[in-house]
């Protein structure tokens, strides 16, 4: 296979080419199941909702604008609206009959290679508590920028709002976030830009 890169400006390549979608979800498999461990604990669910997030990503390449922000940002918007729809639906099922049909098998290796990772996450768990606490609009912000890593800019594009109003939805969540001081556990994490 030859070893090329998705360049910013042509996404629409994993699309159409089979070699560019691989270096692709190479490079950001790990950063994407990061993002959905850090919001689900069964290991099933986070598989399957990491592979609907590339799947997706296939379907929608053409609309990945290098402008807005980094293709990881891209990649973060589609995947919360992946798990919000998963969410939606697991609440649905559960009140008709519960969850257990429709999974596939996974290896005991794949089993325990997620749940290293949901225990990896576990640290983050906590401030996603506090942060669910906030406005949605303020949530969102925060739950990327806070604890997904992302730059405020990329929060913004995954979110497709204005730097600006990002910006400011940052600042409230994490003036809300300190007036709560049993709300964010110490060690955890450090918001970024908080002073």
């Amino acid at each position: 296979m030859q070893d090329t890169a998705v360049e910013a400006g042509d996404m629409r390549r994993i699309m159409r080419d089979p070699e560019a979608f691989e270096v692709f979800y190479r490079k950001h498999a790990e950063s994407v199941g990061r993002f959905v461990a850090r919001r689900v604990t069964d290991p099933h669910m986070v598989d399957d909702l990491t592979t609907e997030v590339f799947l997706a990503a296939i379907d929608t390449a053409r609309t990945y604008r290098p402008d807005r922000g980094s293709e990881v940002a891209w990649l973060f918007g589609i995947a919360r609206n992946v798990v919000a729809t998963e969410q939606r639906r697991a609440a649905r099922e559960l009140s008709k009959n519960g969850r257990a049909a429709g999974r596939r098998s996974l290896d005991p290796d794949d089993i325990a290679r997620l749940e290293e990772r949901i225990d990896a996450e576990r640290a983050a768990r906590p401030l996603l508590k506090a942060v669910a606490e906030l406005p949605k609009s303020q949530r969102a912000v925060a739950e990327l920028v806070d604890i997904d890593g992302l730059s405020v800019a990329e929060a913004a594009a995954a979110l497709r709002i204005r730097v600006g109003t990002a910006r400011v939805r940052l600042h409230r969540a994490h003036r809300s976030l300190r007036q709560e001081p049993d709300a964010l556990p110490e060690p955890v994490v450090t918001l970024k830009g908080a002073s």
